[in-house]
């Protein structure tokens, strides 16, 4: 027994998605690299617990409390809090005080914990109380856009605005949709194609380097549990 993971897209744009988790006999898992903020909540044997979690870097070996389940989510691109940079929460994050079943406490003040249908009301509250806020110049360059400032105000702010690098951004981004695509049943080889890398070794190193699993691992389900949604159960 291992992790089930069911992730919906959202329409705010605030949010990028909301995802649900329930972990079964497994104690650790692959973390995947990333390049959003999150808000975690689960519950194991009765307590309540929240989190923010940060941008990742590299992939690694992550804790899974066992028994417990999770709502998740991940916002937007460009997304920060105002009580800390996203540059300091950067391959890591916060653990939140005082979370009970029913809320829990971020920037000063007490917010009601939600369930996966909540998650975009919660995150609207946040945006209007000033707790989030957002740079649209990420979401405009992320689209192909560009804006009518210099390179250099764009990277000054991209990198402020995400903690990474635009590079870093594309790189991260391109292999999770590399391990999707081959969890999905897809060639190597057509990935490679697909996604712009030189070649099959190319592709291989990226996904060591964010994800964690060889492409041979992604297209059979193996390695272990890992936090990456593929529309399956992950199994350790």
């Amino acid at each position: 027994m291992g992790l089930w993971f069911e992730t919906r897209v959202s329409d705010s744009p605030w949010v990028d998605s909301v995802w649900t988790c329930t972990s079964g006999r497994v104690t650790t898992m692959t973390s995947v690299a990333g390049v959003r903020l999150g808000l975690v909540f689960w519950e194991q044997d009765g307590a309540a617990y929240a989190a923010v979690t940060g941008p990742e870097t590299r992939t690694g070996t992550a804790p899974v409390p066992e028994g417990a389940v999770f709502t998740g989510i991940d916002l937007a691109v460009g997304t920060s809090l105002r009580m800390a940079s996203t540059a300091n929460l950067l391959d890591g994050g916060i653990t939140l005080p005082d979370t009970s079943r029913r809320t829990f406490r971020l920037d000063g003040a007490r917010w009601e914990t939600p369930g996966p249908d909540d998650a975009e009301a919660l995150v609207e509250r946040l945006v209007r109380a000033g707790v989030l806020d957002r740079e649209p110049l990420v979401a405009d360059v992320l689209r192909g856009h560009r804006p009518d400032v210099s390179q250099r105000t764009v990277e000054r702010r991209f990198r402020t605005a995400t903690g990474l690098t635009r590079g870093a951004v594309r790189q991260i981004e391109r292999a999770r949709t590399a391990a999707h695509l081959l969890a999905a049943g897809a060639l190597a080889a057509d990935v490679a194609v697909e996604l712009g890398y030189f070649d099959e070794p190319h592709l291989a190193r990226a996904l060591r380097a964010y994800v964690g699993r060889t492409a041979r691992q992604l297209r059979e389900g193996a390695g272990g549990a890992i936090a990456l949604d593929v529309g399956q159960r992950l199994t350790s």
